[in-house]
């Protein structure tokens, strides 16, 4: 599995953006209830370590894993953020259920990203066995829901930029993704 050797709660806090500006909002799904309130929680926490202000998170809560491509939509028509994070759990069962709802998720968070200019970000957890989300909801693998916080920071950060860039002429993105601008002499500007 991919995160046998990775904890999903580490990283580098100086590597990110700074976010106190940014607002998110996370749409949580009540089905596997102890499984998401755990992602939630580590996605709520770093958000707030990273300088957030907890009035700039807004969470909604969805019946199940398949209406967080819904709510997520209505998230991003309404309320104004920066980032949505999509949090969820489908473990699997003995029917095909199990591949048609991580399927339609999939896509649907998918397309919305195509869709719209604000970044959604996939916290669905697809596991085998309740075993195997508890580790990554807290557990011993961490919590994918702060990993999902980390992306969401630096992809509002990529949204930010991007815009920034396409109003300021003569500007040049590093390669750390900071913005740069030039004065350039007249006939070099074009």
């Amino acid at each position: 599995m991919a995160t046998v050797n990775k904890n999903l709660s580490e990283y580098d806090k100086n590597t990110l953006p700074n976010a106190k500006d940014f607002r998110f909002g996370i749409v949580v799904s009540e089905w596997n209830e102890t499984i998401t309130e755990g992602l939630c929680k580590g996605a709520i926490e770093a958000l707030l370590e990273n300088q957030v202000p907890a009035h700039h998170i807004v969470r909604w809560n969805v019946p199940g894993s398949f209406e967080l491509i819904y709510g997520s939509k209505k998230m991003l028509q309404t309320q104004n953020v920066d980032a949505v994070i999509a949090i969820g759990c489908v473990i699997q069962g003995q029917t095909k259920h199990f591949d048609f709802v991580c399927e339609g998720v999939t896509q649907g968070i998918k397309d919305l990203n195509v869709q719209t200019d604000i970044p959604v970000i996939f916290c669905v957890l697809t596991d085998n066995t309740m075993q195997q989300s508890i580790d990554r909801s807290g557990g011993i693998h961490g919590n994918k829901g702060t990993e999902a916080a980390i992306a969401a920071i630096k992809m509002a950060y990529i949204r930010q930029q991007a815009s920034f860039t396409h109003q300021v002429d003569n500007q040049h993105l590093l390669t750390s993704g900071a913005l740069q601008i030039e004065n350039l002499p007249l006939e070099l500007k074009e």
